[in-house]
């Protein structure tokens, strides 16, 4: 790319809404970073190069490269320049969706290791979510999936046989688990808690993350219609995943 390219990309994409003028070039920049126009690792054109070919004033380019610097977007090397910055991958908080969709859709290569697929039986707070019998037999299954052969999440999973009969034959290599859940029984509803965990020993390894490192974790269980379909616990490094939701309202 050369460097008269990202200037000119930048100008056509800062939009004519009537927000603060560094508002809108944060915009425009984080507009190119989402397209791909602007890659991970590129450099950024320098601020008196923004000042110039945006016609805008030292200060404001300044407080938004900081401000996108601040929010990840951006890395700023003392004596060197601006960077694009690695993003982050990020799944929808208020939506059940592929995983392995979310990592194909960023261009990245998705693979996944089973770690566990078995049957097992129901304890007493496995036996209340399910609303089963204490001791009814249920499928277990943990799986480590990968972006670009790094761990970003780890699933583990309970499933109703009932609404599942076949789930243990299935080639998770080939399938996943949502996919397969998703022609068997589909979802009707569901619920989950989001909170900020510390990963165990054994999750540290299967994720290869530090005792230290903060994880987000997902506790979902789903219906269909009138029946538990699963209940599950996905554990992300917090430092290689978002969670993202959106929502509107008439109030503000």
């Amino acid at each position: 790319m050369s460097d008269t390219q990202p200037l000119a990309q930048l100008r056509a994409a800062i939009s004519d809404l009537p927000a603060p003028i560094y508002l809108r070039v944060k915009q425009a920049i984080i507009s190119q970073i989402r397209s791909g126009s602007w890659l991970a690792h590129q450099r950024v054109p320098s601020e008196t190069e923004l000042v110039n070919a945006l016609n805008v004033s030292r200060m404001t380019i300044n407080r938004a490269l900081r401000e996108l610097t601040g929010e990840g977007w951006l890395v700023r090397m003392q004596g060197v320049g601006t960077f694009v910055a690695e993003q982050k991958g990020h799944t929808a908080m208020l939506e059940v969706g592929s995983i392995a969709e979310e990592i194909a859709a960023r261009g990245h290569h998705y693979r996944n290791q089973v770690v566990v697929l078995e049957q097992v039986q129901a304890d007493e707070k496995l036996a209340h979510a399910f609303s089963v019998n204490i001791g009814e037999p249920l499928f277990y299954s943990q799986l480590v999936h990968y972006d670009n052969d790094m761990a970003v999440q780890l699933e583990t999973r309970y499933v109703n046989p009932a609404l599942a009969a076949d789930y243990l034959q299935q080639d998770f290599r080939t399938i996943t688990p949502h996919h397969y859940l998703s022609k068997v029984a589909p979802l009707t509803s569901g619920e989950h808690i989001v909170e900020a965990v510390l990963a165990d020993e054994t999750q540290q390894g299967l994720l290869e993350v530090t005792a230290s490192q903060p994880c987000l974790l997902i506790q979902r269980r789903t219906w269909h219609h009138s029946q538990v379909v699963t209940v599950a616990r996905l554990l992300y490094p917090g430092t290689r995943y978002q969670l993202v939701g959106s929502f509107s309202s008439s109030q503000r």
